[in-house]
């Protein structure tokens, strides 16, 4: 067996949570997940906000908690917490058009494949944070902050403000469009994702060096969400800065 698939089958086996954290964790779980997808949908349906928005709030909420939750209570928890926001998603996907949560999720511009951009970032999301964590431990942390206030960010911050587009690619046919300011946004939330990655884990030590490293960082954030294929970012915007971070500030030097 090869070293990448011991470490895969490795980190399922030390991190399938118990019965006990089931029991108790899964309906508390599940229960969290539905509220940040109706709180979602409601802004939409009650306070008529864009799709571009709302996406981004559940996508925000989302990979917020799982920062507290791997920081607090560790990976099987999350592991639990991401079974139970599938659920949440599946049945979103189920109901379909016109249905609360499902609303909150499907973009208009992603007609006639609305669905499918559903479940494209929910498997990008699901790859990422499994490499993430597969291949660079607690570094994960970084990604997920890139990746859930980041990109999130830029999203909102580009529907609302975005007047200098460009394309990026899309494995649909749906014409994917982004801007230089959704890009800028990208950017300086990034650097603030990577700062606060740092007081959240202790190996990150920092330094005057810091001061460089993290813009830098957060400029190939930048440039791989700008780059990303449509629907596909929530794989690169986690893996590339935990992969970045783990080599600037986790390897001994």
């Amino acid at each position: 067996m090869n070293l990448l698939a011991e470490r895969t089958l490795s980190f399922f086996i030390n991190n399938f949570p118990s019965w006990k954290i089931i029991l108790i964790g899964g309906p508390l779980a599940l229960l969290w997940s539905l509220m940040c997808l109706y709180f979602s949908g409601y802004v939409k349906a009650h306070m008529s906000w864009r799709t571009g928005y709302t996406r981004k709030i559940f996508h925000f909420l989302i990979f917020t908690s799982v920062v507290a939750i791997q920081s607090i209570w560790g990976t099987p928890v999350v592991c639990l917490f991401g079974g139970m926001c599938t659920l949440v998603i599946l049945y979103a996907i189920v109901r379909g058009r016109d249905n609360l949560f499902y609303e909150a999720m499907a973009r208009e511009k992603d007609e006639p494949h609305r669905t499918y951009y559903i479940m494209v970032p929910y498997f990008a999301t699901l790859i990422g944070g499994l490499m993430s964590n597969i291949l660079f431990s607690r570094a994960a942390i970084v990604g997920y902050l890139v990746a859930g206030v980041g990109d999130a960010t830029g999203e909102i911050f580009g529907t609302r403000f975005g007047r200098h587009l460009y394309k990026v690619p899309s494995l649909a046919s749906v014409r994917a469009i982004r801007s230089l300011e959704g890009s800028l946004a990208v950017f300086v939330m990034s650097v603030g994702a990577i700062t606060a990655a740092g007081f959240i884990l202790p190996e990150m030590r920092f330094t005057t060096e810091s001061l460089i490293l993290i813009p830098l960082l957060a400029i190939v954030s930048t440039g791989v969400e700008a780059v990303s294929p449509h629907g596909w970012d929530n794989t690169t915007m986690q893996v590339i800065p935990s992969f970045l971070a783990y080599v600037i500030f986790f390897l001994p030097r």
